[in-house]
């Protein structure tokens, strides 16, 4: 079965899976001029509030593309790090979670077995997952990888974003399980392959304008049906300028 035809069949429901690790992090003065950037998280010991914008204490550098109730929280899959040492060999951000700038980590959920609209409780939490991630160019400079950011666009191993339904409290240790799954045939691995790879592909365009996408990533669609044409990346995953 090729990707995109596995891509369309309906995922398996994951069985609960523990929460690794949940991380929050300071906004700071990040690699180029005029930069800010809270992408070096560190594990929460203990119990951590989780409101409509995310963690308690967790900032964002850049609140024009990052943060938000639609981005509340980041979820990046332990699972892909052994992949990512193959490819990149020895590194010190794989040695343990946070190297993509998460807020959660976990092993037994990814791409390919999350939709879109999926509903997770996690401790006093609900979380439902909002879009996946767009790569940028802060992980071409944290990882000292100069294309980095389009390796993780590439590879679909881009982990996902939840808006919180239900505000909570949870820790380490607590269970994610999957309560609601309304869109069972839109895992995350069908949307990427509509973002980066079939890009204007006109009958997945006009499907995926049926789901409750953000605003942004509605808007996205709607011109690639209007222009025929794709947007262009370059700013996002190259950035500004170094120094």
């Amino acid at each position: 079965m090729d990707i995109a035809s596995e891509s369309r069949s309906a995922p398996h429901a994951a069985a609960a899976v523990p929460v690794l690790a949940w991380l929050s992090g300071r906004a700071r003065p990040y690699t180029r001029p005029g930069s800010c950037s809270a992408i070096d998280k560190c594990a929460v010991v203990g119990r951590v509030r989780i409101g409509e914008h995310g963690l308690e204490g967790d900032e964002q550098g850049d609140r024009r593309v990052h943060g938000g109730a639609d981005k509340a929280v980041h979820h990046y899959p332990f699972d892909h790090y052994r992949r990512w040492r193959e490819e990149l060999g020895a590194h010190a951000l794989l040695d343990a979670p946070g190297a993509f700038g998460e807020n959660l980590s976990s092993v037994g959920l990814d791409e390919a077995s999350v939709c879109l609209g999926d509903r997770y409780r996690c401790g006093g939490a609900v979380l439902e997952v909002s879009q996946g991630r767009q790569p940028c160019w802060k992980l071409n400079d944290r990882f000292g990888v100069a294309d980095m950011a389009r390796r993780v666009q590439a590879s679909g191993r881009t982990g996902w974003y939840y808006r919180v339904v239900r505000s909570g409290e949870a820790e380490a240790g607590d269970a994610l399980a999957l309560i609601e799954r309304p869109w069972p045939h839109w895992n995350l691995q069908r949307l990427a392959t509509l973002l980066y790879t079939r890009t204007l592909d006109r009958d997945e365009l006009r499907a995926a304008l049926a789901l409750p996408l953000v605003p942004s990533w509605r808007k996205l669609v709607e011109n690639r049906l209007a222009r025929d044409a794709v947007e262009d990346w370059g700013s996002r995953i190259e950035g500004p300028a170094s120094a």
